[in-house]
């Protein structure tokens, strides 16, 4: 090779490693954003795992079992014969229902004529209407910091049995959280590595409540499979290190195929007023409920009730059609029993169309 053309290339060479190696920085730099709320790592300083590989999709209809919110399929384009046919799915919202009557007690024998529903005073035809016991994708999420060291054996045990009295099928994550949420067993339905998981306790740092909420529905929308999703919640104080704000947290819950929220604030050390509201604000914003016992030996029996809860709700869908605006979509549902007496019905009170999941 001739000095020259060795020289050349020398130079040429150089630019092009410089490329390669800022390339290289800055795919670790995005990879490993340390700022990201939404995510939840792991205990150990291994790589979390990853998400499950979502399936591609079918040409079968929509599932009747997603958790409230919208469900909004993008415009399609697909080739008919050398020409382009867009093609829009039909949006749906999906709500999952507990009917009590007035004196607290399930009703669970209800059909599709005993509902109505509206969206902004509006109302709406029921299309798809189905009582039945399907698998839940569960995220247990349980304050860890220092003033629950002396609970978690209690707590762990009525989560324990929470997930034994549940369907079989369900599939279930744990994260415990102070400061940082971490993810300390993703989705299984081995009662053993739940248990283990339960048991890793730290018992220290501050309450960061909301981040661990977000990133944890975050995580559960990750489940392809199961489309009922729902949070259990088990804190002794309120948020005091959260980036996301109460408000933040509502609205994310809120956003298409969002989870049901059953929180547990343990009182016996005094939670503070607004404490307590915010795990009712969370709660009922998804058509969840928020339990404050005044004592851990109430716990067990509140997540049983929690269980039965999930087990014997009603799942209504409607097409609330095109024309429903980008703000916040507010429902209602009412339910007669026999004789047309008056049930009170509990579900997500709305929703905000159009959001994609995180």
């Amino acid at each position: 090779m001739l000095p020259g053309t060795r020289c050349f290339l020398r130079l040429l060479w150089s630019p092009i490693r410089i490329l390669l190696l800022g390339a290289c920085f800055t795919a670790i730099a995005l990879a490993q954003n340390p700022d990201d709320p939404m995510s939840l790592p792991p205990r150990t300083s291994t790589p979390p795992p990853s998400a499950p590989q979502q399936e591609e999709p079918t040409q079968q209809p929509p599932s009747g079992d997603q958790n409230g919110g919208q469900a909004i399929s993008p415009i399609q384009s697909t080739e008919d014969q050398g020409r382009f046919v867009f093609k829009k799915q039909v949006q749906e919202v999906v709500l999952h229902a507990t009917v009590v009557d007035d004196t607290g007690r399930p009703v669970t024998s209800l059909d599709r004529n005993a509902f109505s529903v509206t969206q902004n005073g509006h109302p709406e035809t029921i299309s798809s209407f189905r009582r039945e016991d399907v698998p839940v994708a569960i995220g247990i999420v349980i304050d860890n910091s220092g003033s629950m060291r002396d609970k978690r054996g209690k707590v762990n045990q009525a989560v324990l049995n929470l997930i034994k009295a549940s369907n079989s099928q369900d599939e279930v994550f744990v994260v415990n959280f102070s400061q940082t949420p971490y993810l300390d067993q993703d989705f299984t339905s081995d009662v053993n590595l739940l248990q283990t998981a339960l048991h890793q306790v730290s018992s220290r740092g501050s309450t960061a409540l909301y981040d661990a909420v977000v990133a944890s529905d975050t995580h559960l929308r990750h489940n392809p499979r199961l489309e009922k999703k729902v949070l259990l919640v088990i804190t002794d104080g309120q948020d005091n290190m959260s980036r996301e704000t109460l408000q933040d947290a509502i609205r994310k819950l809120q956003s298409n195929k969002g989870a049901t929220l059953y929180a547990i604030g343990l009182t016996d050390q005094g939670m503070s007023r607004s404490g307590r509201e915010a795990l009712q604000d969370l709660a009922a914003s998804t058509g969840g409920v928020a339990f404050f016992p005044q004592g851990l030996d109430e716990v067990d029996s509140i997540t049983r009730e929690i269980a039965r809860d999930i087990r014997s709700q009603y799942t209504l869908t409607y097409n609330p059609g095109p024309n429903i605006g980008t703000g916040y979509q507010r429902i209602q549902v009412e339910a007669r029993g026999p004789a047309h007496t008056h049930l009170a019905v509990r579900t997500r009170n709305g929703y905000y169309p159009g959001e994609a999941m995180r």
